[in-house]
């Protein structure tokens, strides 16, 4: 068995929505599931019972969008609120370090190497949070919002 993630129920239920092909899984399993990750502070974890982070609350979120009732929206909101430290910037869990850098990408961590990945997640999350110059992003896809527009409208 490989690795179990939220991240992965995401990406698996984000690739088969774009490809027109949910009917091919039980998606009230995978909803219940992911559900399953919801922990007593809030937010959610990788697996039942894991820590929250939010780079998971981000992937359970978005992969139920359309099963948001299972959400207590503002319980959730203020775990997030609460990411923010001192320095205005945000970390992934409680009594963490900022996870953004400034040096030509965004990383984990201060001083760890910048990556694509959470430079695309950085960006996307700049987007959403209308900073100039960005366009805007669809964020249960963190793609532009004209190519989410191309794929499902453009038929």
């Amino acid at each position: 068995m490989g690795e179990v993630d939220t991240r992965f129920s995401y990406i698996a239920l984000c690739c088969l929505s774009i490809l027109h092909r949910l009917d091919k899984i039980n998606v009230e399993k995978a909803v219940s599931y992911i559900v399953s990750c919801k922990n007593l502070d809030g937010g959610f974890g990788i697996t039942p019972g894991g820590e929250s982070h939010e780079g998971q609350i981000f992937c359970c979120v978005l992969a139920i969008t359309g099963s948001l009732h299972h959400i207590d929206k503002d319980f959730l909101g203020w775990w997030l609120c609460e990411r923010q430290v001192k320095s205005g910037g945000l970390n992934g869990h409680p009594e963490k370090l900022p996870d953004d850098t400034e040096n030509g990408g965004i990383s984990d961590r201060p001083d760890d190497a910048v990556d694509v990945y959470y430079t695309h997640f950085g960006v996307a999350g700049l987007s959403l949070l209308e900073y100039p110059g960005l366009k805007a992003i669809d964020p249960a896809y963190t793609l532009p919002v004209d190519v989410v527009n191309r794929i499902f409208f453009a038929r």
